[in-house]
Protein backbone atom coordinates (compact mmCIF):
# COMPACT_ATOMS: atom_id res chain seq x y z
CA UNK A 1 0.00 0.00 0.00
CA UNK A 2 2.92 2.66 0.80
CA UNK A 3 4.53 1.52 -2.23
CA UNK A 4 1.74 2.28 -4.15
CA UNK A 5 0.86 5.48 -2.49
CA UNK A 6 4.75 6.45 -3.00
CA UNK A 7 4.27 6.60 -6.57
CA UNK A 8 0.79 8.95 -6.68
CA UNK A 9 3.07 11.16 -5.06
CA UNK A 10 5.47 11.05 -7.42
CA UNK A 11 3.55 10.82 -10.51
CA UNK A 12 1.68 14.22 -8.70
CA UNK A 13 5.34 15.83 -8.62
CA UNK A 14 6.50 15.26 -12.08
CA UNK A 15 2.73 16.54 -13.24
CA UNK A 16 3.33 19.50 -10.96
CA UNK A 17 7.22 20.08 -12.43
CA UNK A 18 5.84 19.93 -15.70
CA UNK A 19 3.29 22.83 -14.94
CA UNK A 20 5.66 24.84 -13.54
CA UNK A 21 8.47 24.44 -16.14
CA UNK A 22 5.16 25.34 -18.82
CA UNK A 23 3.73 28.30 -16.81
CA UNK A 24 7.53 29.95 -16.51
CA UNK A 25 8.11 29.45 -20.12
CA UNK A 26 4.84 31.02 -21.48
CA UNK A 27 5.26 33.98 -18.92
CA UNK A 28 9.08 34.84 -20.06
CA UNK A 29 8.79 37.79 -22.26
CA UNK A 30 9.53 36.66 -26.05
CA UNK A 31 12.96 38.54 -26.97
CA UNK A 32 12.17 40.74 -29.90
CA UNK A 33 14.92 41.07 -32.49
CA UNK A 34 16.02 44.94 -32.81
CA UNK A 35 14.92 46.22 -36.42
CA UNK A 36 17.81 48.38 -37.73
CA UNK A 37 17.52 51.82 -37.96
CA UNK A 38 15.60 52.93 -41.15
CA UNK A 39 16.58 56.79 -42.22
CA UNK A 40 14.01 58.36 -44.92
CA UNK A 41 15.05 60.42 -47.07
CA UNK A 42 13.02 62.24 -49.76
CA UNK A 43 14.89 63.72 -52.58
CA UNK A 44 13.37 66.38 -54.87
CA UNK A 45 14.52 67.95 -57.77
CA UNK A 46 13.23 70.36 -60.25
CA UNK A 47 13.99 68.42 -63.54
CA UNK A 48 15.76 65.42 -64.90
CA UNK A 49 19.40 66.96 -67.09
CA UNK A 50 22.60 65.17 -66.33
CA UNK A 51 24.04 67.56 -64.00
CA UNK A 52 21.13 67.62 -61.38
CA UNK A 53 21.27 64.05 -62.01
CA UNK A 54 24.87 63.45 -61.57
CA UNK A 55 24.55 65.41 -57.95
CA UNK A 56 21.63 62.83 -56.64
CA UNK A 57 23.67 59.89 -57.78
CA UNK A 58 27.11 61.48 -56.21
CA UNK A 59 24.95 62.10 -52.86
CA UNK A 60 23.54 58.31 -52.66
CA UNK A 61 26.55 56.72 -53.64
CA UNK A 62 28.54 59.31 -51.39
CA UNK A 63 25.85 58.11 -47.90
CA UNK A 64 26.39 54.03 -49.16
CA UNK A 65 30.19 55.06 -48.66
CA UNK A 66 29.52 56.44 -45.25
CA UNK A 67 27.25 53.80 -44.20
CA UNK A 68 24.07 54.56 -44.87
CA UNK A 69 23.06 52.03 -47.72
CA UNK A 70 19.93 51.81 -49.46
CA UNK A 71 18.03 48.72 -48.29
CA UNK A 72 20.02 48.17 -45.65
CA UNK A 73 19.32 50.87 -43.42
CA UNK A 74 18.44 53.82 -45.89
CA UNK A 75 15.42 54.22 -47.66
CA UNK A 76 15.38 57.33 -50.58
CA UNK A 77 11.92 58.44 -51.83
CA UNK A 78 13.08 60.14 -55.02
CA UNK A 79 10.56 62.63 -56.88
CA UNK A 80 11.43 64.96 -59.84
CA UNK A 81 8.96 68.38 -60.68
CA UNK A 82 9.51 68.49 -64.49
CA UNK A 83 10.20 72.24 -64.05
CA UNK A 84 7.23 72.83 -62.77
CA UNK A 85 6.71 74.79 -59.37
CA UNK A 86 3.20 74.09 -58.74
CA UNK A 87 4.80 69.86 -58.70
CA UNK A 88 7.13 70.58 -56.39
CA UNK A 89 5.26 72.13 -53.63
CA UNK A 90 2.91 69.43 -53.65
CA UNK A 91 5.73 67.26 -53.60
CA UNK A 92 7.40 69.01 -50.29
CA UNK A 93 3.85 68.96 -48.64
CA UNK A 94 3.85 65.09 -49.51
CA UNK A 95 7.27 64.60 -47.74
CA UNK A 96 6.06 66.63 -45.02
CA UNK A 97 3.17 64.62 -44.22
CA UNK A 98 5.01 61.02 -44.35
CA UNK A 99 7.70 62.61 -41.58
CA UNK A 100 10.77 61.88 -43.49
CA UNK A 101 13.70 61.99 -41.67
CA UNK A 102 15.32 64.28 -44.31
CA UNK A 103 14.61 66.44 -48.05
CA UNK A 104 17.75 66.66 -50.19
CA UNK A 105 16.52 69.18 -52.52
CA UNK A 106 18.36 69.80 -56.25
CA UNK A 107 18.30 72.91 -56.94
CA UNK A 108 17.00 76.80 -56.21
CA UNK A 109 13.29 76.09 -56.94
CA UNK A 110 12.81 72.77 -55.03
CA UNK A 111 14.81 74.26 -52.44
CA UNK A 112 12.33 77.33 -51.77
CA UNK A 113 9.12 74.74 -51.75
CA UNK A 114 10.97 72.94 -49.49
CA UNK A 115 12.04 75.27 -46.55
CA UNK A 116 8.24 76.75 -47.64
CA UNK A 117 6.71 73.33 -46.69
CA UNK A 118 8.76 72.53 -42.89
CA UNK A 119 10.52 74.42 -40.54
CA UNK A 120 11.58 70.97 -38.79
CA UNK A 121 12.83 68.55 -41.10
CA UNK A 122 16.63 68.85 -41.61
CA UNK A 123 16.95 70.28 -45.47
CA UNK A 124 20.02 69.52 -47.20
CA UNK A 125 20.25 71.63 -50.29
CA UNK A 126 22.64 71.50 -53.42
CA UNK A 127 23.12 73.21 -56.71
CA UNK A 128 21.72 75.81 -55.56
CA UNK A 129 23.57 79.39 -56.56
CA UNK A 130 23.18 81.57 -53.99
CA UNK A 131 21.43 80.51 -50.58
CA UNK A 132 21.07 83.68 -49.17
CA UNK A 133 19.26 85.34 -51.75
CA UNK A 134 16.65 82.37 -52.55
CA UNK A 135 15.34 83.24 -48.85
CA UNK A 136 17.15 80.19 -47.94
CA UNK A 137 19.48 81.35 -45.00
CA UNK A 138 20.48 83.93 -42.89
CA UNK A 139 23.43 84.06 -43.69
CA UNK A 140 26.36 81.33 -45.62
CA UNK A 141 28.67 81.43 -42.53
CA UNK A 142 25.25 80.49 -40.51
CA UNK A 143 22.50 79.48 -41.74
CA UNK A 144 20.13 80.44 -38.76
CA UNK A 145 17.62 77.56 -40.58
CA UNK A 146 16.57 73.69 -40.95
CA UNK A 147 18.41 74.57 -44.05
CA UNK A 148 22.18 73.77 -45.04
CA UNK A 149 24.06 72.35 -47.94
CA UNK A 150 26.63 72.93 -51.13
CA UNK A 151 26.13 76.00 -53.62
CA UNK A 152 27.08 75.38 -57.14
CA UNK A 153 27.52 79.31 -57.66
CA UNK A 154 29.92 79.21 -60.60
CA UNK A 155 33.16 81.77 -61.65
CA UNK A 156 31.08 83.17 -64.43
CA UNK A 157 33.65 86.21 -65.03
CA UNK A 158 35.98 83.15 -65.49
CA UNK A 159 34.25 81.67 -67.99
CA UNK A 160 33.21 84.60 -69.89
CA UNK A 161 37.35 85.32 -69.51
CA UNK A 162 37.72 81.95 -71.26
CA UNK A 163 35.69 82.87 -73.88
CA UNK A 164 37.91 85.77 -74.68
CA UNK A 165 40.72 83.61 -74.36
CA UNK A 166 39.47 80.81 -76.97
CA UNK A 167 38.49 84.24 -79.03
CA UNK A 168 39.84 87.44 -78.07
CA UNK A 169 37.30 88.67 -81.79
CA UNK A 170 34.03 88.44 -79.69
CA UNK A 171 32.25 91.76 -79.27
CA UNK A 172 28.87 90.48 -78.48
CA UNK A 173 27.63 87.76 -76.37
CA UNK A 174 23.88 86.28 -76.33
CA UNK A 175 23.19 84.56 -72.38
CA UNK A 176 19.54 83.04 -72.20
CA UNK A 177 17.91 82.20 -68.85
CA UNK A 178 14.76 82.06 -67.01
CA UNK A 179 14.18 85.20 -65.77
CA UNK A 180 12.38 83.31 -63.05
CA UNK A 181 15.11 81.24 -61.46
CA UNK A 182 16.84 83.56 -58.75
CA UNK A 183 20.29 81.29 -59.41
CA UNK A 184 19.94 82.55 -62.93
CA UNK A 185 19.43 86.16 -61.85
CA UNK A 186 22.40 85.93 -59.85
CA UNK A 187 25.04 84.76 -62.51
CA UNK A 188 23.49 87.09 -65.25
CA UNK A 189 23.98 90.12 -62.54
CA UNK A 190 27.79 88.40 -63.03
CA UNK A 191 27.78 88.44 -66.07
CA UNK A 192 26.60 91.85 -66.85
CA UNK A 193 29.57 93.03 -64.49
CA UNK A 194 32.13 91.15 -66.30
CA UNK A 195 30.67 91.65 -69.83
CA UNK A 196 31.61 95.73 -69.02
CA UNK A 197 35.20 94.91 -67.84
CA UNK A 198 35.58 93.20 -70.47
CA UNK A 199 34.19 95.04 -73.04
CA UNK A 200 31.67 92.98 -73.94
CA UNK A 201 28.01 93.72 -75.30
CA UNK A 202 25.95 91.07 -73.67
CA UNK A 203 22.56 90.76 -75.03
CA UNK A 204 20.16 88.92 -73.06
CA UNK A 205 17.03 86.61 -73.81
CA UNK A 206 14.41 85.21 -71.51
CA UNK A 207 12.66 82.10 -71.50
CA UNK A 208 9.78 80.91 -69.29
CA UNK A 209 10.19 76.99 -69.68
CA UNK A 210 12.25 74.66 -71.70
CA UNK A 211 9.94 74.69 -74.72
CA UNK A 212 11.52 77.80 -75.37
CA UNK A 213 14.79 77.50 -75.89
CA UNK A 214 15.28 76.55 -78.96
CA UNK A 215 13.41 80.12 -80.93
CA UNK A 216 15.03 81.80 -78.06
CA UNK A 217 18.63 80.53 -79.23
CA UNK A 218 17.44 81.24 -82.93
CA UNK A 219 16.78 84.70 -81.83
CA UNK A 220 20.38 85.68 -81.38
CA UNK A 221 21.64 84.55 -84.63
CA UNK A 222 23.11 86.92 -86.65
CA UNK A 223 23.17 89.28 -83.33
CA UNK A 224 26.09 87.71 -81.41
CA UNK A 225 29.47 86.59 -82.06
CA UNK A 226 29.27 84.07 -79.26
CA UNK A 227 25.92 82.41 -76.17
CA UNK A 228 26.62 81.71 -73.09
CA UNK A 229 24.67 79.37 -71.05
CA UNK A 230 24.62 80.09 -67.12
CA UNK A 231 23.06 77.01 -64.47
CA UNK A 232 19.80 78.17 -65.49
CA UNK A 233 18.22 74.34 -64.68
CA UNK A 234 14.99 75.75 -67.57
CA UNK A 235 17.98 76.26 -70.28
CA UNK A 236 19.97 73.48 -69.76
CA UNK A 237 17.20 70.96 -69.27
CA UNK A 238 17.25 72.05 -73.55
CA UNK A 239 20.74 72.54 -73.55
CA UNK A 240 21.09 69.94 -76.92
CA UNK A 241 18.66 72.86 -78.76
CA UNK A 242 21.34 75.63 -77.89
CA UNK A 243 24.09 73.59 -79.09
CA UNK A 244 22.29 72.71 -82.82
CA UNK A 245 21.86 76.50 -82.94
CA UNK A 246 25.31 76.84 -82.37
CA UNK A 247 26.68 74.10 -84.73
CA UNK A 248 24.23 75.25 -87.76
CA UNK A 249 25.50 79.22 -87.62
CA UNK A 250 28.69 78.25 -86.17
CA UNK A 251 28.52 80.06 -82.91
CA UNK A 252 30.78 78.85 -79.95
CA UNK A 253 28.65 77.92 -76.47
CA UNK A 254 29.83 78.42 -73.21
CA UNK A 255 28.22 76.85 -70.65
CA UNK A 256 28.76 77.20 -67.24
CA UNK A 257 29.41 73.42 -65.79
CA UNK A 258 31.51 70.84 -67.06
CA UNK A 259 28.73 68.11 -67.85
CA UNK A 260 26.76 70.95 -70.90
CA UNK A 261 30.55 70.49 -72.47
CA UNK A 262 30.00 66.38 -72.45
CA UNK A 263 26.95 67.24 -74.40
CA UNK A 264 28.47 69.06 -76.81
CA UNK A 265 29.39 72.60 -75.73
CA UNK A 266 32.64 74.35 -76.95
CA UNK A 267 33.61 75.04 -73.03
CA UNK A 268 33.62 76.00 -69.27
CA UNK A 269 35.54 76.25 -66.63
CA UNK A 270 33.38 74.60 -63.89
CA UNK A 271 32.22 72.52 -61.27
CA UNK A 272 31.24 68.61 -61.13
CA UNK A 273 28.08 67.94 -59.85
CA UNK A 274 28.91 64.36 -59.07
CA UNK A 275 31.60 65.77 -57.32
CA UNK A 276 29.52 68.65 -55.52
CA UNK A 277 26.61 65.68 -54.69
CA UNK A 278 29.45 63.48 -52.39
CA UNK A 279 30.80 66.71 -50.64
CA UNK A 280 26.72 67.40 -49.86
CA UNK A 281 26.83 63.74 -48.39
CA UNK A 282 29.08 64.25 -46.40
CA UNK A 283 26.86 67.25 -44.36
CA UNK A 284 24.27 65.35 -44.61
CA UNK A 285 25.72 62.21 -42.51
CA UNK A 286 27.08 64.76 -39.86
CA UNK A 287 23.07 65.61 -39.83
CA UNK A 288 21.87 61.88 -39.82
CA UNK A 289 24.30 60.84 -36.86
CA UNK A 290 22.83 63.55 -34.85
CA UNK A 291 26.49 65.75 -34.34
CA UNK A 292 25.30 68.83 -36.06
CA UNK A 293 21.78 70.96 -36.89
CA UNK A 294 21.55 72.34 -40.54
CA UNK A 295 21.07 75.87 -38.58
CA UNK A 296 24.82 75.15 -37.29
CA UNK A 297 26.97 74.25 -40.18
CA UNK A 298 27.97 76.82 -42.85
CA UNK A 299 27.10 76.57 -46.64
CA UNK A 300 30.09 75.41 -48.74
CA UNK A 301 31.38 75.59 -52.04
CA UNK A 302 32.94 73.21 -54.61
CA UNK A 303 36.61 74.32 -53.99
CA UNK A 304 37.81 72.52 -57.23
CA UNK A 305 36.77 74.02 -60.81
CA UNK A 306 38.32 72.85 -63.87
CA UNK A 307 38.51 73.83 -67.59
CA UNK A 308 36.67 71.51 -69.80
CA UNK A 309 37.16 71.66 -73.61
CA UNK A 310 35.16 70.14 -76.33
CA UNK A 311 37.16 69.62 -79.88
CA UNK A 312 34.77 67.99 -81.47
CA UNK A 313 32.76 71.41 -81.01
CA UNK A 314 35.60 73.66 -82.15
CA UNK A 315 35.98 71.43 -85.22
CA UNK A 316 32.59 71.63 -85.95
CA UNK A 317 31.82 75.51 -85.73
CA UNK A 318 35.54 75.80 -87.15
CA UNK A 319 37.12 77.38 -83.78
CA UNK A 320 40.90 76.66 -83.34
CA UNK A 321 41.80 75.99 -79.80
CA UNK A 322 45.34 77.08 -78.92
CA UNK A 323 47.53 73.86 -77.34
CA UNK A 324 48.13 75.99 -74.12
CA UNK A 325 44.87 75.78 -73.85
CA UNK A 326 44.55 72.45 -74.49
CA UNK A 327 47.47 71.54 -72.20
CA UNK A 328 45.76 73.76 -69.34
CA UNK A 329 42.39 71.51 -69.20
CA UNK A 330 41.00 69.05 -67.53
CA UNK A 331 38.71 67.49 -69.29
CA UNK A 332 39.13 67.33 -73.27
CA UNK A 333 36.44 65.94 -75.36
CA UNK A 334 38.28 64.84 -78.72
Amino acid sequence: MASKKSKVIQALIIVGVVITIAVFAFARPRVIKKQAVTNTIGIMQIVEHPALDASRIGFIERLAELGFEEGKNTEYKIQNAQGEMAVAQSIAQKFVSENVDMILAIATPTAQAAAKATQDIPIVITAVTDPVAAGLVDSIARPGTNVTGTSDLTPVAKQLELLKRIDPEVDRVGVIYNAGETNSLVQVDLARETAERLRLELVEVTVSSSGGVYEAAQSLVGRVDAVYVPTDNTVVSALESVIKVGEDFKIPIIVGEVDGVRRGALATIGIDYHTLGMQTADMAARILKGEKEPKDIPIEYLGEIQIALNLVAADEIGIVISQDLVDDAFEVIR
